[in-house]
């Protein structure tokens, strides 16, 4: 399956003469090193001049690329001791929201995060990250355990939107995001929020109000995706890149408007391209974001963290 995404064509082509005049070399005998570094050379400024000038509507197609690391790949990278806990004690366990206990650093937190599959089997078992009511009661609940057992809450965020079905506005999908919200408002420990591929409207504000908010530099943040949001505005759905390019929707976007704390910065040509690195360059910030919080008082850390959204937007008379 070719994953490709439509900006980086010139890229792949040039790759693949590179690899062509290795392979002919190694065959034939013949020295085509001069050709192979100029190749190379070319390779480099391309990437460097098509990775450092992304429009937002690239992030986007980033942002969603199939091999982008989800929360499931992360953990073991992350942390020590994962042990997943399952269930909301009143309906079922929602797949599309994983949480348990681990340590970070040889300290126990409690880490909860949105997950979609990689192949149609993995998503229908994980409702392409959508999640249920239950998947946020299920988060809640292992929030509610962090807050007894004093534990620091990590959350990584990655969905289109909640589960938008007859059955989840059934099992009460708007209340259950709207008690995260206010209960994530006033929990007594360190939050910590990660965005690290899509983050959309209330289906990430369920697990997304934390004391720091930190984005991977191509994921997006929104109260809608930039689909729908053209298809409300314009009646046309294909016009989600002009939508991309003005919600403001981006990392390097929310990160200039004081939304979020920190952008962290992903591997060349992004996360996809090196889990493991991207999760070393993860690890510092989330290292650094610990350590501040923890020097906080319970009274500070929940105030901090209502002033945090008090001040999001400019408003006048």
């Amino acid at each position: 399956m070719n994953n490709d995404l439509d900006f980086e064509k010139p890229l792949v082509e040039l790759r693949t003469k590179v690899a062509e005049l290795k392979k002919l070399m190694s065959e034939t005998g013949v020295n085509l090193t001069d050709e192979i570094v100029s190749f190379e050379q070319r390779m480099l400024r391309l990437e460097k001049e098509i990775f450092n000038n992304l429009t937002p509507w690239q992030r986007v197609a980033i942002s969603r690329h199939p091999k982008r690391p989800t929360t499931l790949d992360f953990i073991p990278l992350l942390f020590e001791n994962f042990m997943e806990l399952h269930g909301d004690r009143v309906f079922g366990d929602d797949k599309a929201i994983v949480g348990g206990i681990a340590k970070f650093q040889g300290k126990p937190v409690t880490v909860i995060g949105q997950q979609r599959g990689r192949n149609t089997k993995e998503n229908l078992l994980r409702n392409f990250g959508m999640p249920y009511p239950e998947g946020y009661r299920k988060a809640l609940r292992l929030m509610k355990q962090a807050e007894k057992f004093r534990r620091p809450i990590i959350t990584f965020i990655d969905t289109k939107g909640a589960f938008p079905g007859v059955d989840a506005e059934e099992r009460g999908q708007s209340q259950a995001i709207a008690e995260n919200i206010y209960e994530m408002s006033n929990l007594k420990v360190p939050i910590i929020c990660i965005v690290i591929g899509e983050g959309a409207s209330g289906g990430a504000l369920g697990i997304g109000v934390g004391n720091h908010i930190h984005m991977l530099e191509n994921t997006w943040f929104s109260v809608i995706a930039p689909e729908s949001a053209s298809n409300i505005l314009w009646r046309d759905s294909s016009k989600g890149k002009l939508a991309a390019d003005l919600m403001k929707i981006t990392a390097p976007d929310l990160k200039e408007l004081g939304i979020i704390d920190e952008l962290i910065p992903e591997v060349r040509g992004g996360a996809h391209n090196n889990h493991e690195e991207q999760a070393v360059i993860l690890k510092s910030f989330l290292a650094k974001s610990l350590s501040e919080l923890s020097v906080h008082s319970v009274g500070k850390l929940v105030q901090q963290r209502i002033n945090k959204f008090r001040t999001i937007g400019k408003f006048g008379l």
